[in-house]
């Protein structure tokens, strides 16, 4: 709660430094956006979100969820870089993509972008729906084809219920990623 009050009395504080400076409140919202929402290795993203046709507002709300941008991140379950790539499925997207991956590291940001938005692709030719999609990036694929199998889970390839809690948010954490990315992007 006392958080939540800080972030209140903070908020209110900028917008009324900036109607002072001139500043509008629209470039300061598009300020505090840019801040918390960065557009990092945008050549990489413009780059792989046209050769693998996955739109770059999922490809920074996925980096943005994932790592944070930070490129060499690892988390606890060994997933690496940006976009937070599992060996085995490193690996096996790499070979796909003729790639070696003993030559290049999952933490080479452009290499992990490329292997990240190939997967995205995979995945959404596999659902067509980016929150399912966003299901099977975090939980995979086949524990996904599985609840859409199950009625109690998945109809007409939605998910209805998604019975991982941590998926659940996920999904939810992406979706409103993208929202903010769609709207950066927009401008």
């Amino acid at each position: 709660m006392k958080k939540a009050i800080k972030r209140s009395v903070i908020a209110i504080a900028l917008v009324a430094l900036a109607i002072a400076s001139g500043f509008g409140v629209q470039q300061l919202y598009y300020a505090v956006l840019n801040k918390n929402y960065p557009l990092g290795y945008s050549e990489y993203v413009d780059k792989y979100s046209e050769q693998y046709g996955v739109p770059k507002d999922v490809i920074y709300a996925v980096i943005k969820t994932e790592s944070n941008f930070v490129y060499n991140a690892e988390s606890y379950k060994k997933a690496r870089g940006l976009m937070q790539l599992m060996p085995g499925t490193y690996e096996w997207l790499c070979q796909k993509e003729g790639i070696d991956p003993e030559k290049i590291s999952v933490d080479d940001p452009e290499t992990n972008i490329r292997i990240g938005t190939c997967y995205l692709a995979y995945l959404y030719d596999q659902f067509e729906i980016w929150e399912t999609v966003f299901a099977a990036y975090n939980a995979g694929h086949g524990v996904v084809r599985q609840w859409l199998a199950d009625e109690q889970y998945g109809k007409d390839g939605h998910l209805k219920n998604i019975p991982y809690p941590e998926t659940a948010a996920y999904v939810k954490k992406v979706s409103d990623a993208r929202s903010v990315y769609q709207s950066i992007l927009a401008r």
